[in-house]
């Protein structure tokens, strides 16, 4: 099968060569999927140049070399096979979901991990979803984020804000999001009730509290998104800038250091793909609760450039990858 594939870290353009590999096999609790789609993370970005440093004894990826030399993780495809043990999807059932290697023809992926792709996306559409639907969903939950309250979305218009702002108004809460001058009308689109140019205002800056932050991106200190929360509210934290060495596992020690001393609670966000989370999410997509951002489209060969594109900068939603 065609993979892009590493065998060292570095820069995305670099180290990645679309190569022919064998296909994977799968054990009694995997599946076999024919990818049709992925998208590019910064999950695969910091993959790819083994950043944070510190961080790669811990998971992610050897001290030398890749420990996943495929990048890609939301995946979107057909079933081609199933393992012994599997009884959730079967052969020809089109499904989503989150493993290591999906920049491929072909991924083995845990059955926890994967279910049936909501039924009015295409496989592009689906593979926007995943990761980032999950991360929102699983960020507003861990900040008790519920009917009546306010949240600030730092980084509204990604591909994570942009499911954030459609889940926090469907929990019936009122929205505000941050992004640059280009996506102001999208994020307004998805549903904001405010929204703020941060090439313009300094949110920090603002007299409006909010009894959630949720951060997806930006420079914000820990110290100075807590000014912006209600007395009880609670920091999110998913995005921090702590260098190639810690990259922002820094900015969320931080954040950790101040629940000594404040009384607003400050939370590091590590998602965890579940099937009940990818479901309900699947369910909200198919009633039109939700529906997923695109900015842009790579092909596999294309794989390093999509890669760059989302390290590089803020694009709006997400970067897809289409797989032939």
């Amino acid at each position: 099968m065609r993979a892009m594939v590493q065998t060292e870290y570095g820069a995305p353009e670099d180290v990645l060569r679309l190569q022919d590999v064998p296909k994977p096999t799968i054990t009694d609790q995997q599946v076999l999927v024919r990818v049709r789609a992925s998208s590019a993370n910064p999950w695969d970005w910091h993959f790819v140049r083994g950043e944070p440093v510190l961080l790669r004894p811990t998971g992610i990826g050897g001290i030398r070399k890749p420990k996943f030399p495929i990048p890609g993780g939301d995946v979107a495809g057909t079933v081609a096979a199933v393992g012994a043990a599997v009884s959730e999807v079967a052969p020809g059932d089109q499904v989503y979901g989150f493993g290591h290697g999906a920049f491929a023809d072909y991924l083995a992926i845990n059955q926890r991990s994967i279910t049936r792709k909501p039924s009015n996306l295409t496989f592009e559409q689906a593979a926007a979803v995943p990761l980032a639907a999950v991360t929102a969903l699983q960020g507003l939950r861990l900040g008790r984020f519920h009917a009546g309250q306010h949240v600030l979305v730092v980084g509204a218009s990604g591909g994570v804000g942009t499911f954030a702002v459609q889940l926090a108004k469907h929990m019936g809460g009122e929205v505000t999001g941050v992004c640059s001058t280009p996506h102001v009308d999208l994020v307004r689109h998805l549903g904001a009730d405010h929204v703020i140019d941060y090439t313009s205002a300094d949110v920090t800056a603002a007299r409006e509290r909010y009894d959630v932050v949720f951060t997806l991106g930006g420079t914000y200190s820990p110290s100075a998104l807590r000014r912006t929360l209600t007395r009880t509210g609670a920091l999110v934290m998913s995005s921090g800038d702590g260098g190639r060495w810690l990259g922002p596992v820094g900015t969320m020690v931080r954040a950790l250091a101040l629940n000594v001393v404040v009384p607003q609670t400050l939370k590091p966000l590590n998602a965890t793909m579940r099937r009940d989370d990818l479901d309900e999410i699947r369910t909200l997509v198919e009633n039109g609760t939700v529906t997923p951002v695109i900015g842009s489209t790579f092909s596999l060969a294309e794989g390093a450039a999509a890669i760059r594109h989302v390290e590089e900068g803020s694009p709006a939603g997400k970067v897809i990858v289409t797989i032939d």
